[in-house]
This record gives structure tokens, C-alpha cells and sequence, in this order.
């Protein structure tokens, strides 16, 4: 009976600790010092942000200046630069000038030069946390260029980001229409055209030609060049950097990504969209006539961790644009708004696949089980995100329930046969064959399967994988608060430390210390039983050392690596192990009797043995072969 007792230190332990860890939160609030240093970390960033711009402006190419029309001189001098564009020169348009476009989700800024998009603000969504003020820009002071290289019939490389396009804005119903025209003539152009609805993040985006056959040399493809610096959004840079990516649909269907490095690059063919994808964020363009193939590159701009950054990654893509009968018609899609699973879903054009909820079973999980009952729990109730997730644990653990009892009806059993193994252990100590072979003939004459307590720890697994995979991508959580967590996506700190340490960082978070906590007692509490259930095997590592040490190594791996991560994961993690241990008990002292386990488990001894599984004959054979084999060699001998 002793051993159905809880520990009563380790409780009065176990609310100490709660208890010291709740005081150091509420008493570790910020020092002067340490808003002084916030302060100038923000003036660093600005500063920041001010360099680029200035360096960007230094390289930039010097306008075009406008000339007189019916000036034959300029003219002639514009057309050895320019060639056939030299008419776009001589237009009122020809100057450093911008068309806003917007609705309710987004602001869109485009330049005259080069008629790409210079500006794109999310209206909804603040930056670094909720109540900072500041909006979320994709684009801004020059981290994005839209080119095209223009090869022309007279051997020149023109660049359309360099050249002046006139710009035509119109209301078709409810829709913005901006028309943006590189002139070679009146009537001769190359056109992009920018399409927005009302209340939306997807803009209309397409490129096309009239007139240009003479012009442009048709017997290349031109490349399209697009680039996007990814701006810092979030409170962890480390964090945000770790799910910037860029992703791929290829071959009618197929998804993939660049890959995380210093410089990563991918060339695949049949290409259908690329998205820059930042943590929560994304940037995508989609064609509805496939890319031949695409040239892609990833580099890293997020070299120490400890340095604040204004950047995470540079992106960039190339894209050959084909000729149809001399000109260019390719309709296209730009989205630009947040990385959420159900907002890109409703476009049906496989945005949400983006979204790395994991493979296989593990995404189908995510997919069919995660996403909508959280998505239930967090929308359709109305409940606040914290609370959101401890309902969404306890019906997931609930679930799972039948097959821990499983798993520890097993154990029970194991625990109940280790004195007659030991006796076979004991009696068969110098021959290992015959050893395994009576013991498996002690379980099948029991009725004990020793696989049955791993099968149910295996069907828990793909659920424990899936849910490291969906709380990271989960975009409700995002500036959401609970407790002391004023973001559910980001790391709770409760501490600010005044020096950095590896691999766990210069905070201290709060819910990965109850998490780690909570593991630790549930190994303490089963532990025992394990060690009791799994005999030790000959020329096997010795299983009871191997728990003693994870009983302190899960714990101390939860905690350094958790520290960063999102507070979500680990509040999740938290009450995981708080309702295991829960249900465990419960099991283990009001559902599951040792002695009535014992009880049968003596009259099965008494019964004709079941007849043995395939599995169990094909392991009985193996074995009688290896000792038919042993006699043999010893007969030699």
C-alpha cells in the first residue's frame, strides 16, 4: 500500500517551488536601468533602419529627367540610353511620384519608377507586440524590388525598376484598378496591372505587352527579378528567423522550401507560386500561367542571436516570363497579409500549404484534429487563448486516456510477473537462449503480451510531434495574453538577465520551468513501475539506470530549449503533464488492482495456453533455430 502514497515532500516541494516562481514574477518588474536600455535598443533599430535606407539611396539609379515633348535633341540623347523607351522619358510621368491603393486590410504604395510596389502595410496587425503603435510593413524604404530585365531588338539590358511607367487609376464596381504603362510609344507598352477588392488581402497582379514585337527581343524569355529583405515583426528575432522560409507549389500540386543556412538556393521547374513566408506573415506571388522553372536563393541576415536586428532574411527569386506571338501576357496574383491556415485555405489555390503543420500522419493530424477543434475552442465559444488551450489539452488528453490505461495495465501486469522471470533469470543464467525462450512461454501462458505497453506509448507519439508542430504556426495566438504571458507566440519572460547564456538565452521564461516541473514528477511517479515492468535483458543497457537519468535530463532539455519558444507550446506541455499525472493516478490507485491482476494472471497459468501470435511463433522459431545452431557449433567443437 505504501507505494499507491504520493510523496508528501515532493508536493509541499512541488508548491514551494510554484509559489517562489509566482513571487520572482510579480517582484522582477522593470528597473529604470532596464527601460533606459529598451529605449536606446529601439533608437539602435531606427538608426538602423535609417542606414539601409541611406545606403539603398546611394546605389539607386539617377532619375530620368522628363524632357519637353516635340524636343527631337533630348530625344535623340534619350535614345541611345534608352532605346525604344525613350518616349517613357518624355512623359508628365517621368518623375518621383506615387499611387496609394487600399482597402480595409491593406495600403499599397507604388512608384512611378520602376512601377513596382514600394510600400505594403497591413492595417490589422502591430509589430514586436499588441499596442506598440506601429503597423506592420512587408515593404518599405526599398527592402523590395519588382524587375524586369528588357533585352532589346538593338542588343540593349534595359531594367523596367530604372525606367518611368505612367500610372492610370480607376474604379471598376468596387474594385481599384491601377494601370502602370512603360511606353515605347502611344500605343506600344509594357503594362503591369494592380487589381484590389474591397476587404482583401489578394491583389490582381498582371504583366503584359502591346505593340512591343519590334522592340523587345523575343527570342529569350524575359526574367523576372523579385527580392524582399523580410523586416523583424516579432519580440524574438531567434524565434521569428527559425520559420522564415521561402516555399514553393511545383508540378501541379507538389510543395517544398529552400531550406534554413547562411545561403541556401533551389532551381525547380513548373513552378505554380513562391512565398516569402516570415514567422506569421506572407508574401506571395501566384501565376496562372506556370513558371518554366525558378531560381531561388535564402541567405541569413540573423548572425548573433544577442543583437537585435532590423532584418532576418533575404529573399530572392528569378523567373523567366515567355513570349506568346512576340508579346508577354502573364495574369498573376499578389498576396500580401498573414501566415494563417484558415485565411490562406479560403483561397483555394494551396496558399495553406505554406503553413508547417508537419508530414504525414503528423500533419493529418494537425489538419483534421488540431486546427478545427482549437480553432472551435478559440472563434466559435469565444474563449480567451489561454483558456482556450487548457480546454483544447484536457479533450485531447481525455481522448487518449483509454490507451494509457493500456499502456499501465500492462506495466501492472509486467510488475506482477518480474519475481517469476527473476526465478527464470535466476535458473537459466547460463544460457541466455533457453532464458528467452521460457520466458516468452511464462507470457503466453499468462495471457501477457510484453509489446502491449509500448503499442499505446507509439499511438501517443504522433499526437506529442503534431503538437510541436501546430502551437508554433498557430497565428491566433499571436499578441495574445494569458497570465503573465502578454504573447501566447513568443516566450514568456519573467526575468530579464544581465548576460546571455548559450542555448537558453538572456530571459527567464516561466510556464517551460512548471512544464519541465510537471515532467519531472510524472517520470518520478511512473518511473518505478517502469523499471519493475521491464526486466533487465542480457547484453541489453541496464533500462533502470537509463529512467534515473532521464527522470532529470527530460526536465533540464524542456527548460533550455523551451525558454525561447512560444508560450503556448509550453502551457500546453504544462497541463499535458499535470492531467497525465492525474489520470496515472487515478489508474494506478482506484481502476487498476495489482492483486486481482495477480489473481488471474495465476489462474491463466492454470488454463491450456493461448495459442501464440504470429508475431510470438515467428520469434519461437528464430530462437530454437539460433540454439539448434549453438548445439551444432558446439558438437564441433
Amino acid at each position: 500500500m505504501e507505494e499507491k502514497k504520493l510523496d508528501l515532500n515532493s508536493i509541499i516541494g512541488f508548491v514551494l517551488i510554484f509559489g517562489i516562481l509566482i513571487w520572482i514574477m510579480y517582484q522582477n518588474k522593470p528597473s529604470e536601468k532596464e527601460i533606459a536600455a529598451e529605449k536606446a535598443k529601439k533608437e539602435l533599430v531606427a538608426k538602423q533602419e535609417a542606414q539601409a535606407k541611406a545606403d539603398k539611396a546611394k546605389t539607386a539609379v539617377v532619375p530620368t529627367a522628363a524632357v519637353t515633348p516635340g524636343d527631337t535633341v533630348q530625344l535623340a540623347q534619350l535614345q541611345k540610353t534608352l532605346g525604344g523607351f525613350a518616349y517613357s522619358a518624355t512623359l508628365p510621368s517621368a518623375k518621383e511620384t506615387f499611387t496609394t491603393i487600399e482597402n480595409e486590410k491593406v495600403k499599397l504604395k507604388i512608384a512611378n519608377k520602376g512601377g513596382y510596389i514600394v510600400e505594403a502595410t497591413l492595417k490589422e496587425f502591430e509589430k514586436f507586440r499588441k499596442g506598440s503603435g506601429e503597423l506592420v510593413e512587408l515593404i518599405k524604404n526599398n527592402n523590395s524590388n519588382l524587375n524586369l530585365q528588357l533585352l532589346t531588338t538593338d542588343n540593349r539590358t534595359l531594367n523596367s525598376k530604372d525606367l518611368y511607367f505612367e500610372p492610370t487609376l480607376e474604379k471598376v464596381g468596387a474594385d481599384q484598378v491601377l494601370t502602370m504603362r512603360l511606353k515605347a510609344g502611344a500605343n506600344e507598352f509594357l503594362e503591369y496591372k494592380y487589381v484590389l477588392k474591397p476587404n482583401d488581402y489578394l491583389v490582381g497582379f498582371d504583366i503584359r505587352s502591346q505593340g512591343l514585337n519590334k522592340v523587345l527581343n523575343s527570342a529569350k524569355p524575359l526574367n523576372l527579378q523579385w527580392d524582399l529583405k523580410t523586416y523583424r515583426n516579432e519580440k524574438s528575432v531567434s524565434y521569428e528567423n527559425r520559420y522564415a522560409e521561402i516555399y514553393y507549389n511545383y508540378e501541379e500540386g507538389k510543395e517544398s522550401y529552400v531550406g534554413q543556412g547562411d545561403h541556401k538556393e533551389e532551381t525547380p521547374d513548373k513552378v505554380d507560386y513562391i512565398a516569402f513566408k516570415q514567422h506569421f506573415f506572407a508574401t506571395i506571388l501566384k501565376t496562372n500561367t506556370t513558371f518554366e522553372k525558378a531560381d531561388l536563393v535564402s541567405e541569413n541576415l540573423v548572425k548573433d542571436d544577442k543583437i537585435d536586428t532590423v532584418f532576418t532574411k533575404q529573399f530572392k527569386a528569378t523567373v523567366p516570363l515567355a513570349f506568346t506571338n512576340g508579346e508577354i501576357d502573364y495574369k498573376m496574383h499578389m498576396y500580401f497579409g498573414p501566415a494563417d491556415y484558415k485565411t490562406l485555405k479560403a483561397y483555394d489555390k494551396n496558399f495553406e500549404k505554406i503553413i508547417p503543420l508537419g508530414w504525414g500522419i503528423f500533419g493529418w493530424i494537425n489538419k483534421l484534429i488540431f486546427v478545427p477543434l482549437f480553432g472551435f475552442l478559440s472563434s466559435t465559444i469565444g474563449l480567451s487563448l489561454g483558456i482556450a488551450i487548457i480546454i483544447f489539452t484536457i479533450i485531447i488528453k481525455l481522448a487518449m486516456s483509454p490507451i494509457t490505461y493500456k499502456s499501465f495495465l500492462s506495466q501492472a501486469k509486467m510488475k506482477v510477473l518480474r519475481p517469476d522471470i527473476n526465478e527464470l533469470g535466476e535458473k537459466y543464467k547460463k544460457d541466455p537462449m533457453k532464458k528467452q525462450q521460457e520466458t516468452m512461454k511464462l507470457y503466453n501462458k499468462a495471457g501477457v503480451n510484453p509489446m502491449a505497453g509500448c503499442i499505446p506509448a507509439l499511438i501517443q507519439l504522433p499526437f506529442m510531434y503534431a503538437s510541436f508542430q501546430f502551437f508554433p504556426a498557430a497565428f491566433e495566438l499571436r499578441q495574445k495574453g494569458f497570465l503573465w504571458a502578454d504573447d501566447l507566440s513568443s516566450f514568456d519572460s519573467v526575468v530579464k538577465l544581465p548576460f546571455h547564456i548559450p542555448l537558453y538565452g538572456d530571459h527567464i521564461s516561466l510556464f517551460p520551468i512548471l512544464a519541465a516541473i510537471a515532467i519531472f514528477f510524472y517520470m518520478k511517479m511512473t518511473s518505478g513501475d517502469q523499471q519493475m515492468a521491464a526486466p533487465q535483458q542480457e547484453g541489453m543497457p541496464d533500462m533502470a539506470k537509463m529512467m534515473k537519468i532521464m527522470i532529470y535530463v527530460s526536465p533540464l532539455m524542456m527548460l533550455i530549449f523551451f525558454n525561447s519558444y512560444g508560450a503556448g507550446l509550453s502551457l500546453y506541455n504544462f497541463i499535458s503533464n499535470l492531467i497525465t499525472i492525474g489520470i496515472m493516478f487515478v489508474i494506478k490507485n482506484y481502476i487498476v488492482d495489482s492483486e486481482k491482476i495477480h489473481a488471474q494472471i495465476q489462474e491463466n497459468k492454470l488454463k491450456e495456453p493461448k495459442k501464440p501470435s504470429k508475431f510470438q511463433q515467428r520469434l519461437q522459431e528464430v530462437m530454437e533455430q539460433q540454439e539448434a545452431a549453438k548445439k551444432a557449433q558446439n558438437k564441433k567443437k
